[in-house]
């Protein structure tokens, strides 16, 4: 899914919620959005993470080391928000829908 289709159906979600919506909508919309695609960042992180804990990079000519342990948490985090950001794995788009329900709930 590119960016594109992101914003898309962005725009026809917010069209769905009013006909006309205002600054405050278009703006609480568009942090939900980006609070989904961060958690779609932090879950695929920690789903990779486990497929490097199982590598063993002592005999690799640049691995290795207590800096890589160190920062390989940091790499797989950096990662898992690039994936989230060009275009993830679908889990945004449920949880943005699910959060605007829940927002149009509390709001009525």
């Amino acid at each position: 899914m590119s960016i594109g289709s992101i914003a898309a159906s962005l725009s026809s979600v917010q069209q769905q919620l009013s006909p006309a919506p205002s600054a405050k909508d278009t703006r609480t919309a568009e942090q939900a959005h980006k609070a989904a695609v961060e958690f779609e960042g932090l879950t695929i992180g920690e789903l990779i993470q486990p497929m490097f804990d199982t590598v063993d990079t002592s005999n690799d000519m640049f691995g290795g080391g207590a800096a890589e342990s160190q920062f390989r948490s940091l790499q797989v985090s950096e990662m898992g928000k690039q994936i989230a950001n060009s275009g993830g794995i679908g889990l945004a788009d449920s949880v943005y829908r699910q959060m605007l329900a829940m927002q149009e709930k509390a709001q009525s």
